[in-house]
């Protein structure tokens, strides 16, 4: 895909409910790669900008039983195959004996498929990122609110889209390059 000629449109707001109508009119208006720079978290943004689905509990489903499979295969093969002892005369496969181990080899690898996860799916880290090539931006950790329409975007039209921000009353729009 060629990659277009700018990032996107930035959006300057004064309030959190004034960028939360106006991401609910742009997702309204059929964008749908756009997101949102906050100071603080919003609550209704993340469904305004459509973000309803995350891949994030099934890669942490997957790991916990990819961590509770191999912790009790490690167990068995140590115990049965590699290196079998008669412990207080019960067999080599007391599986009771194994539930400790394969709970906490359950915990430990779904936790770390949650941080793992939760990192590539952000897309992190991310030492660059072109919205900080806007001066104004620096706004977004203080009182600021922003919306940024990406040029990726099937709608986007520079122009057009240009025109629909500045409807929705901003303080500011600008280009973001790349």
């Amino acid at each position: 895909m060629k990659k277009p000629p700018i990032y996107g449109l930035l959006a300057e707001f004064d309030s959190p409910t004034a960028i939360v109508m106006a991401a609910r009119r742009a997702y309204e208006a059929g964008y749908r790669k756009m997101d949102a720079y906050t100071p603080f978290p919003i609550e209704e943004l993340t469904e305004a900008i459509g973000f309803h689905h995350t891949r994030l509990p099934a890669i942490v489903l997957g790991g916990g039983i990819i961590g509770g499979l191999g912790g009790y295969a490690l167990q068995y093969w140590v115990s049965v195959i590699e290196y079998p002892l008669i412990v207080g005369g019960k067999p080599f496969h007391s599986w009771p004996a194994f539930i400790p181990v394969t709970f906490e080899t359950t915990v430990l690898v779904a936790a770390l498929s949650a941080v793992l996860g939760m990192l590539a799916l952000n897309g992190l880290p991310m030492p660059y990122h072109p919205v900080f090539n806007v001066p104004e931006f620096a706004l977004a950790s203080n009182n600021r609110f922003f919306l940024c329409l990406e040029a990726a975007d099937d709608r986007f039209d520079p122009d057009a889209s240009r025109r629909f921000l500045e409807s929705l009353a901003p303080s500011g729009v600008w280009e973001v390059p790349h």
